[in-house]
């Protein structure tokens, strides 16, 4: 029994510590966070719809690109509504929400549906984009994106960013970013 159970503590211990390298391994690769007053590195995503979302189609306007860890869990969902619910705020001060995460195309689907959300979620689950902005992270043996956000001017350059940011007070401060920038 004593045998079975050092071989059983032997296995475990090989599992954690690989589990470990591996998640560092993903770690590693992340692109360092773009800084404020750098070009906002560009992509194409596909969103809820399947529809290729280009950032570049959006010079001219300001641009809320946030990063969140997994569709259907509660601090994403808080973070989607409050976004949802202050839309209009958005949109009156020429800006857009994009809402990116590692999760499909199926399942931001999903999401959109269960939870009335109108703006475009999207799918990174190759994971390139959230590594490029410096956003890849581990909970558990899941890779996710970390609660990041990154606001983008008309001109795409970023001018702010958030990191693990509170889901229950986010648009409110990204709201109150946006009207101090837009003053000058």
């Amino acid at each position: 029994m004593s045998k079975i159970f050092g071989i059983v503590a032997g296995l475990v211990v090989v599992l954690v510590v690989a589990g470990f390298v591996i998640q560092r391994g993903f770690a590693a690769d992340n692109a360092p966070m773009p800084e404020v007053g750098q070009t906002a590195p560009t992509f194409t995503l596909p969103n809820q719809e399947g529809t290729p979302v280009d950032l570049a189609s959006y010079k001219g306007k300001w641009v809320v690109l946030y990063f969140y860890p997994k569709d259907m869990t509660s601090g994403c969902t808080i973070e989607a509504h409050k976004f949802q619910a202050d839309l209009d705020k958005y949109k009156a001060a020429n800006a857009v929400i994009l809402g990116v995460s590692v999760d499909s195309v199926d399942s931001h689907k999903q999401f959109c549906t269960k939870d009335s959300l109108t703006f475009n979620l999207l799918a990174d689950p190759d994971k390139k984009v959230v590594t490029q902005y410096g956003s890849l992270g581990n909970f558990g043996p899941m890779v996710i994106a970390m609660r990041n956000t990154f606001l983008i001017d008309p001109s795409g350059k970023v001018v702010k960013v958030w990191t693990k940011v509170d889901p229950n007070v986010h648009s409110a401060d990204v709201l109150a970013a946006l009207a101090t920038l837009q003053k000058g």
